[in-house]
């Protein structure tokens, strides 16, 4: 299963026709409901459904024939932590279970590509959201889509607030695009810790150092 992938920008996309969704700071799976059973595959085509017990459990919810796009999270503290998501996915099956007891894992789902045995990839993203929310908001958590707006001044007050609550930032969609399958159509706005240093001294040779000495403004170089 080739997935949709997303171009980085620098700037938040504005124009009529686009969509927004939250960026989740999780591991990237596809769900697959097929008439034997549940499939979780992550990005690499690895099967990890040994390791999400409780996402296997929810999708046998999903009519045969269903494929969701999405991300698995594990909520703590009010947030995402993405440390107990890889956690969670290096399980052995004996720990599996346990630990879907004690970290429980959400699946933000954002997009369908299959439903009940028809092939929705060629429909326009408005049309396969529509399909999706009526799709998960009856069976409720932990298979949940994800919010989406279409007003970008909504998108940018998620993209100032949210990262509290561990988002890492936005993906861009256009309302009329089929869903391009290992592609680079999509854009997303990731949030960034950029500042600016002093390398005041460095390890190995300038050309390729082993190691920098740097100073932040406002430290004082003299500081032990």
């Amino acid at each position: 299963m080739r997935v949709a992938l997303a171009a980085s920008v620098r700037t938040l996309p504005r124009g009529p026709g686009l969509a927004y969704e939250p960026k989740f700071d999780g591991h990237r799976m596809v769900v697959l409901r097929t008439a034997e059973g549940v499939v979780l595959q992550a990005r690499s085509g690895r099967t990890v459904t040994a390791a999400f017990p409780d996402l296997e459990a929810a999708a046998r919810q999903l009519p045969a024939g269903t494929v969701l796009d999405g991300e698995v999270v594990v909520w703590h503290a009010g947030r995402t932590d993405f440390a107990l998501v890889q956690r969670r996915a290096a399980a052995t099956p004996a720990r599996a279970a346990a630990l879907a007891r004690t970290l429980p894992a959400s699946y933000a789902a954002f997009d369908v590509l299959e439903l009940s045995g028809l092939d929705v990839r060629a429909q326009p993203y408005e049309r396969r959201r529509a399909l999706l929310v009526d799709l998960l908001v009856p069976l409720g958590p932990p298979l949940q889509p994800v919010p989406m707006t279409t007003d970008p001044d909504l998108a940018e007050t998620w993209y100032e607030t949210l990262p509290a609550s561990g988002i890492e930032g936005l993906v861009v969609k256009r309302l009329d695009q089929p869903y391009p399958s290992g592609r680079r159509a999509w854009r997303k706005l990731r949030h960034t810790n950029v500042r600016d240093a002093a390398v005041i001294g460095y390890t190995g040779t300038a050309r390729r150092p082993l190691a920098l000495v740097l100073v932040l403004p406002g430290e004082d170089e003299d500081q032990g």
